[in-house]
């Protein structure tokens, strides 16, 4: 799946996704990960209530099933999630290569449900079953 990253230095998760001059987009598996593109925004990306602005980025992220970003506005988030893209709000800084080898380890193991519908949508979790523990009940 390609997850894609709000990033102002390409190296670290640290813009607001209407702010970012770059949007770092990789492609990640329970395998691992690899760099695809960094697609680059050039003008005026302070908040202005333009909402134009978000129309290149969400060109840019169509295909990506999580997006990271350092804070997103309403607007945006809505237009993001509208696109089946997850919206991911990281609390300070980190490095992109963390965030990938953490969400490769949770590949890896069990899922949470929304992502597990994000892989059961691009095809990569037919070949794969997911052990659900099954509660006992008792009948008494």
């Amino acid at each position: 799946m390609k997850v894609a990253f709000s990033t102002q230095d390409l190296q670290r998760v640290d813009a607001h996704f209407g702010w970012a001059k770059n949007i770092a987009i990789y492609e990640l598996s329970a395998e691992g990960y690899r760099f695809l593109e960094a697609v680059q925004f050039e003008g005026d990306l302070q908040e202005d209530g333009n909402e134009d602005k978000l129309a290149p980025k969400l060109e840019a992220i169509k295909d990506c099933a999580i997006l990271y970003v350092a804070a997103i506005g309403g607007s945006g988030a809505a237009r993001v999630v509208a696109q089946g893209i997850h919206p991911m709000k990281v609390p300070q800084p980190e490095p992109i290569t963390e965030l990938l080898e953490k969400l490769q380890e949770v590949l890896k193991g069990n899922p949470p449900p929304w992502l597990r519908k994000v892989l059961a949508k691009e095809g990569k979790g037919q070949d794969r079953e997911f052990d659900f523990e099954e509660e006992e009940v008792e009948h008494g």
